[in-house]
């Protein structure tokens, strides 16, 4: 995230050219797409969400443009994921300078995980490299929405936000939440009916986003990349050997992420290869489909 300072002062300039704060008729932000779905299921046409980071971008790395920062600083709220990597550099300097500005939490009252290893190599990496690990989430897995633990406290923490912003309107975001709640069930009923016959549930993944859903369905997560990098060699071999042993079915590969390791792993272990997509707009879509390819693999 080398731009930063130059996209700041930017921003602050096109604040300056603008006239200063121009307020839409109330928007909200939010760093990733599945929030919006959550939004827009609970604010309905009350209020406009905006999204910063898009669908295929990496939320970890991603510099917004002086034009987005300025679509930010025309909102009444922003809803944070909690502990993301965009969150983690930027927050601070949105709520330096949108004063008025309201901002919430959607990981409040959740039982975070640590992420060891990426914790553990923050510093002998910004040692090594001199930068910013673009990984570093202080130790705490951020992919909170990967889960229906996880929905659910969303769920909760983004009507109280438009509550706190629009209470005249409580009543009807309650109503609109409980519809929420009920497709969120419906969900978890399906991953459930989807999971329950598994023998083997250990999976390889690129990137680790879905370690609260395996804690969540007593699964286990082989992580390709380590500790925010691309593995070495040995690393590949050692993983590779141990999905075997593991007799893992399936290799998930994001979009936003190189997919030749992840190829090669799927061609030496016999798995399948999987293109999912954490960040997707269309939240328990991609939740059922990452369940429906974990059922799939058992025939594989």
């Amino acid at each position: 995230m080398k731009q930063i300072g130059v996209l700041i002062t930017l921003f602050l300039l096109l604040l300056t050219g603008c006239g200063g704060k121009q307020s839409e008729d109330k928007m909200v932000s939010v760093t990733i797409e599945p929030q919006r779905y959550f939004a827009e299921k609970i604010a309905g046409d009350k209020f406009k969400i905006n999204t910063v980071v898009p669908s295929g971008q990496n939320p970890e790395s991603y510099d917004p443009t002086p034009q987005q920062m300025v679509q930010v600083s025309r909102s009444k709220a922003y809803l944070r994921i909690g502990h993301i990597g965009f969150e983690e550099v930027w927050i601070d300097k949105l709520q330096e300078n949108n004063k008025e500005m309201k901002f919430f939490d959607l990981s409040e009252g959740m039982e975070l995980i640590e992420n060891a290893e990426e914790h553990h190599h923050e510093h002998e990496h910004d040692h090594e490299h001199g930068e910013e690990c673009s990984h570093s989430h202080y130790g705490v897995d951020p992919h909170i929405w990967s889960s229906i633990t996880g929905a659910k406290k969303m769920a909760w923490n983004t009507l109280n936000a438009f509550i706190a912003l629009d209470k005249e309107n409580t009543q009807f975001y309650w109503e609109n939440y409980n519809r929420l709640m009920t497709e969120i069930e419906a969900t978890e009923q399906e991953i459930e009916k989807l999971l329950a016959p598994l023998k083997n549930r250990t999976f390889i993944i690129y990137h680790p986003a879905l370690t609260y859903f395996s804690n969540e369905y007593n699964l286990t997560q082989l992580s390709i990349e380590m500790e925010g990098k691309e593995p070495s060699p040995a690393q590949l071999r050692r993983l590779i050997d141990t999905s075997r042993e593991s007799g893992a079915k399936v290799v998930f590969i994001q979009q936003e992420f190189d997919k030749k390791n992840a190829e090669l792993v799927a061609k030496e272990t016999n798995c399948n290869l999987v293109v999912i997509n954490p960040f997707d707009y269309d939240w328990k879509k991609e939740m059922i489909h990452i369940a429906q390819a974990l059922a799939d693999g058992e025939t594989n």
